[in-house]
């Protein structure tokens, strides 16, 4: 079950430092849902992420979770980051890992890759599952590299603490913290946990930033943004975000890779790429998860 309620933000109008906000979708995945924010009508990228779901906060009965059979990629890297819970890995390079609350999950589809997530070792029991799965799409150069897997333990991943409020650097670099976080184009990619009336300054040195409500509200120029809610900052802007309240916030951005086609699992800078991978998924042409023969048919 899902415990999210779609807010709008409490303005009339976006205040100069943001160009837009957008609110997340809700998708139903069956055993829990998930907020969609990226991409959507009004932004389909911000930097190199084209996609971005806030899956949970799910509470979930013995015998549910996670089962989202093989599936392709190509021409991204997923990025798997979790609060709560526990995905098992599994892909056609034949890597098996299981992923856990501050680890980060880096898949590289590059020309083409297979993989599934299922639940945990927490299956059996009442469990709750929460995080963030997004996608960055690759730069022309490296679209069709060959694919690669790593895992970063939670202990890899930088943190800092600024006025107050804890940040963790996922990806690229912020006050002299790097992550060590594989990125193939200028990345950031910061979770910050913001007590009641912290404030935090966002990098200026992405070209393109957003800010996204995991729960709490927060204020910028004043106008507040609830859970659930993407903001995204105008250019050149050195966004200050207020926390109202205890709030958890993930701010991404970075350097705009071009025009991007997405279409199902496949991104790319080409429609005709796309049109083949779908012909390959089709008629069985990538390679498999080693023993398992489930996958999820190419959608009509």
């Amino acid at each position: 079950m899902s415990y999210f309620s779609a807010v709008d933000p409490q303005c009339t109008e976006n205040p100069g430092s943001v160009a837009l906000s957008i609110a997340a979708r809700e998708k139903d995945l069956g055993d829990f849902t998930v907020r969609r924010v990226l991409p959507s009508r009004k932004r389909r990228m911000v930097g190199p992420f084209i996609f971005f779901d806030h899956m949970g906060p799910a509470e979930l009965p013995p015998g549910k979770g996670v089962q989202v059979r093989p599936h392709p990629h190509i021409g991204l890297a997923t990025v798997t980051y979790l609060f709560e819970g526990e995905i098992i890995h599994r892909d056609s390079l034949g890597v098996v890992q299981p992923i856990r609350p501050g680890a980060v999950n880096l898949m590289t589809a590059g020309r083409g890759i297979v993989h599934s997530e299922r639940a945990g070792e927490d299956l059996d029991t009442r469990s709750h599952l929460h995080g963030i799965q997004s996608w960055i799409a690759l730069p022309d150069a490296v679209e069709e590299m060959e694919p690669a897997f790593a895992h970063y333990r939670a202990d890899d991943i930088p943190e800092f603490e600024r006025d107050g409020v804890a940040v963790r650097v996922v990806m690229g670099e912020a006050k002299g913290q790097r992550s060590p976080v594989k990125s193939y184009s200028p990345t950031l990619y910061l979770e910050c946990r913001m007590p009641a009336g912290s404030r935090f300054l966002a990098p200026q040195t992405p070209r393109e930033l957003a800010v996204y409500v995991v729960a709490g509200e927060v204020a910028i120029d004043e106008c507040a943004y609830p859970e659930g809610v993407m903001v995204v900052a105008a250019p050149g802007v050195h966004l200050s975000i207020d926390a109202r309240r205890d709030s958890h916030v993930i701010i991404i951005g970075g350097d705009p890779v071009g025009p991007r086609h997405i279409w199902w699992n496949l991104v790319s800078s080409s429609r005709e790429r796309i049109e083949r991978a779908k012909d390959d998924w089709r008629h069985g042409r990538f390679t498999p998860v080693p023993g398992d023969s489930e996958f999820i048919p190419l959608p009509d």
